[in-house]
């Protein structure tokens, strides 16, 4: 198992030739991970939404900032400012740190699991995961299995476009559906 960081040095070598780079400072780079989830159907237990916090916290290391309604809307009965999701923002170590545990480790113990869609490559060279069950990180205890919670995990990456975007990714590991 290659981790990022290894990974990473060997990317202009790799994908140099195929996109005309010149330089290593040219190679698209993770500049940060960001993991947010919503609690807008937890809204009325406390107790759900302090376990999604907490559950967050182990997961990425890193205490999640709360993230409030901006609008206030009364089909959903929510006010501006209410809680309505968190948002963790992991940059450097810590971002590759997660980055390898959801590659070698959380991905593969997902249930049926044949790969993800590169559809979440955006034009910018971002790419964005949907993970429907958070139980797949180790560091989630398995003894409250009725409160599972999806999440968002946003790679932030130089790219300039899909095409590079898509061609680092790979090299770094993501497994693509092919």
């Amino acid at each position: 198992m290659e981790l990022l960081q290894d990974k990473q040095k060997k990317t202009f070598s790799a994908l140099g030739k195929d996109f005309g780079w010149t330089s290593t400072m040219q190679t698209p780079k993770v500049v940060k991970v960001v993991v947010s989830v919503g609690v807008g159907k937890m809204l009325k237990d406390k107790e759900k939404v302090k376990l999604v916090e907490d559950r967050l916290a182990k997961i990425t290391g890193q205490k999640p900032a709360s993230r409030g309604a901006k609008k206030s809307i009364a089909t959903y009965k929510t006010r501006i400012g209410d809680k309505i999701g968190y948002q963790i923002t992991l940059r450097g170590t810590r971002a590759q740190d997660f980055l390898n545990r959801l590659l070698h480790v959380a991905l593969p113990r997902t249930k049926d699991f044949k790969g993800i869609s590169a559809a979440g490559i955006d034009e910018m060279g971002n790419y964005t995961l949907g993970i429907k069950e958070h139980t797949v990180f180790p560091e989630t205890a398995d003894e409250d299995i009725k409160d599972v919670f999806g999440m968002a995990i946003t790679v932030v990456t130089t790219a300039k476009d899909k095409v590079s975007a898509k061609a680092y990714l790979d090299h770094l590991g993501f497994p693509f559906k092919k």
